[in-house]
């Protein structure tokens, strides 16, 4: 399944696009693990206290999971994830 990431998280990680190794029944959870794990540099800009850091939103199907499930969401072959800090402009 594939994460896209954004802004600083796509240069931490080194591409926009990134692969991990999660399949449909995984949850949402799974896949922010294997992420992390796959690229560890990220776990200081996305992680607070063991936790998703309050600024870091996590879609699914372009729905934040937190007005769902939350990182219990179950994934659904397909589904499309997202992760990116606050943006802000002028």
């Amino acid at each position: 399944m594939e994460w896209k990431l954004f802004a600083d998280l796509a240069e931490i990680a080194g591409d926009r696009v990134v692969e991990v190794d999660v399949e449909a029944g995984d949850t949402v959870g799974d896949a922010v693990d294997a992420l992390l794990e796959a690229h560890p540099d990220l776990r200081e800009r996305v992680l607070d206290d063991g936790g998703i850091a309050d600024h870091i939103n996590v879609l699914r199907n372009g729905r934040n999971v937190y007005h769902g499930e939350g990182l219990a969401e179950p994934l659904e072959a397909g589904d499309e994830l997202a992760l990116f800090p606050p943006v802000s402009g002028g």
